[in-house]
This record gives structure tokens, C-alpha cells and sequence, in this order.
């Protein structure tokens, strides 16, 4: 072998120990660029999946609606945690149970997209392809507090106290408990020498626990501590607010209107909250029966339909809407599904 043949051999030596070294330093940065892709993608799919499953209960921005918690509170939790509520929901609360193998409709991998999304994403680009898909569920129904109204309970004794309790109960109670603590369709009163003298634990373990077996779910997810205090305070003290004149504005119900447009108001809001678990056009799915179906829609009169809608049904994953929708949206809705009654089937099969 020539010098020359020996240097060459030398060179492609160090050549290719030089490939080998650059690619094993190279290899960390493409794998991590293959995981962030392969997370952008599973954080693509999770949001798809959100924004047909999710947004009506959990925000547009993940923010938590009523009952429903903010996601950023569970961002902290493991995967395998996340993946098993998602999976199988969560026992005594409206979370339902998702996985296909667990009678839900969601796949493997989209579940794992939600977990990715919950851990990982910008939810300020969540509501802005919400808001491309016209998926923004309805803000929740509250009473407006004039601030003529808290000026007036600030003056009684505690009453930064009293005027934080009235707040919150305005926006988290009394579209079912009445503006006026009186009690309605929905909820009992509050207003009652009876649960005035209840003791303070008593009432605050009812609020954060809800009652098993009525329509009052527990909030220990959606009020702070100081919240369910403040709204204790209130209910032991509620005489005391209304004789200072405390004057709620009360939202007037508004009677059905079956013209076109209200039927097409209806659609909207019934895709927005509804086809998610009962179907496209009302057809049913493998979470929620068909309601486009002339059995049900011949048997059920105006009154049954507001009642399920507003109160939902104990037991099922129907929650209460009651909070969330005017007698004014119900109605809408109502006159969606009357429409679909010409051309029901009797007998519907989920797609």
C-alpha cells in the first residue's frame, strides 16, 4: 500500500468518525424535534376532539362553565390521571365516562390528544378556532347587581362580606334558587328559617358536595373556600339584605316562537351544545338517545321538553341547562325540535 493509499485510508477514517460523532450529537435534537412534532400533532387532534366534546361545558378557553372546573386547575396532574378521567369520568359528577370501552364515543387517541391539549396548550388559540368554528357555548345566565344594589349591602355590618356572597350568588345560583332566594322549578328556597338555622359547615359541606340524587352538584371545583363562605354568610343573613332594599332585576321568560327564524336560532345553539352527545340533527349517538325521533317528539309535550332541558336528568350525563340557557334559548331549542318533527323517523339509529 502506497503513502498516499494510507493517508486517503486515514482521511476517510477520521471522515467518517467525524459523520458518526456529528450525527451522535445531532441525534437529541431531532429527536426532540420528532417528540414536539408528534406533540403539536396530538395537541392539533386534542383540540378538534375539544371543540366537538368539551367546549360546552369546560369553555371555549378552558376556563370552566358553573359546575364544570377550568382545565388549567388539572393541567398539573399526571397523564395517566388525566387520561383515566377522560376515560371513565368521575363518580357523583356530571363527567361521563368517554373511552369507547367504557360506552363512550372517544378513541385511544384522542384521548390522549385532550390530555396533550389540557398539559400543554395555548388556550387563547383554542377560543379563536372556537370562535372560527362557531362553537362558543352561551355564557352563563346571571342576575345583574346594580352597583346602587352592593352599595346598599356594603353598608351593613360585613357587608363587603354580604356584597361578595350576593355577587357570586347572582352568578352561580340563582338562575336555579330564584333571584330572590324564593325558589324554583329547578331548586328550593333558601329563603327558610330552616336552613338559616342550619350550622355554618352544614351549609358550606352542602354547597361544595351538592345533594346526591337532586340537581344540586357540588362546587368545591368551581368556588374558592372564601367563596362558599361569602355565600353562607349571605343565606344566614339574607332578611338582613332585603330589608336594607336590595332590588334584583329579575330576566323575564319569553313565551315560544316557532317562526323561521327563532327554528334557525335553535339549530345553531342546538349545534353548538347538543350534537356533541345526541348527534348531528338530533340523530343520537352512543353518549345520548336520538331526540329527531317521532316517538319522542309525539309523546313529549312543550313542558316535559323544558323541564329535561333546564333541570336535566339525575342519573344520566344529562346535566341541568338550567343555569346556562334563557327560558328564551330553551324555547328556541324547543321549536328546533318541533321542526324536526315532520319528517322524524319513529325508530332512529345513532350515527
Amino acid at each position: 500500500m502506497t503513502r498516499y493509499q494510507t493517508w486517503v485510508g486515514i482521511l476517510a477514517t477520521i471522515l467518517l468518525l467525524a459523520s458518526l460523532v456529528i450525527a451522535a450529537l445531532r441525534e437529541p435534537v431531532l429527536q426532540s424535534r420528532a417528540a414536539d412534532a408528534q406533540l403539536q400533532d396530538a395537541i392539533t387532534l386534542g383540540t378538534g376532539v375539544y371543540l366537538e366534546n368539551c367546549v360546552v361545558c369546560h369553555g371555549a378557553a378552558g376556563e370552566g362553565i358553573g359546575v364544570y372546573p377550568a382545565l388549567d386547575a388539572v393541567a398539573g396532574l399526571d397523564e395517566e390521571s388525566l387520561y383515566k378521567t377522560i376515560e371513565r369520568g368521575r363518580y357523583n359528577t356530571q363527567m361521563a365516562a368517554y373511552g369507547i370501552e367504557e360506552g363512550g364515543v372517544l378513541s385511544q387517541a384522542q384521548i390522549e390528544g385532550l390530555v396533550a391539549l389540557i398539559q400543554h396548550s395555548d388556550w387563547d388559540a383554542v377560543y379563536a378556532q372556537a370562535e372560527a368554528w362557531d362553537v362558543v357555548p352561551p355564557v352563563m345566565v346571571v342576575a345583574d347587581i346594580p352597583d346602587e344594589t352592593l352599595a346598599l349591602v356594603n353598608a351593613l355590618p360585613d357587608g363587603d362580606r354580604l356584597a361578595r356572597g350576593l355577587t357570586t350568588y347572582a352568578e352561580s345560583c340563582s338562575s336555579c334558587h330564584g333571584v330572590y332566594m324564593e325558589g324554583t322549578t329547578l331548586a328550593p328556597a333558601l329563603d327558610t328559617d330552616d336552613l338559616r338555622a342550619t350550622e355554618s359547615f352544614e351549609l358550606a359541606r352542602l354547597i361544595e358536595q351538592g345533594v346526591p340524587g337532586t340537581l344540586m352538584a357540588g362546587w368545591d371545583s368551581a368556588l374558592t373556600d372564601d367563596e362558599v363562605d361569602d355565600l353562607v354568610a349571605l343565606i344566614q343573613r339574607w332578611p338582613d339584605v332585603l330589608a336594607a332594599g336590595v332590588e334584583i332585576p329579575v330576566i323575564e321568560a319569553e313565551p315560544i316562537d316557532m317562526s323561521p327564524e327563532a327554528i334557525a336560532r335553535g339549530d345553531r345553539l342546538f349545534s353548538i351544545t347538543c350534537a356533541s352527545c345526541h348527534g348531528v340533527d338530533g340523530y343520537g349517538s352512543p353518549m345520548a338517545p336520538a331526540l329527531n325521533n317521532a316517538l319522542f317528539l309525539d309523546s313529549t309535550a312543550d313542558a316535559q321538553i323544558h323541564q329535561i332541558i333546564a333541570m336535566g336528568i339525575p342519573g344520566t350525563v344529562m346535566p341541568a341547562w338550567g343555569g346556562r340557557f334563557t327560558d328564551a334559548q330553551i324555547n328556541v331549542l324547543i321549536a328546533y325540535l318541533r321542526s324536526l318533527a315532520q319528517d322524524a323517523p319513529t325508530i332512529t339509529t345513532p350515527r
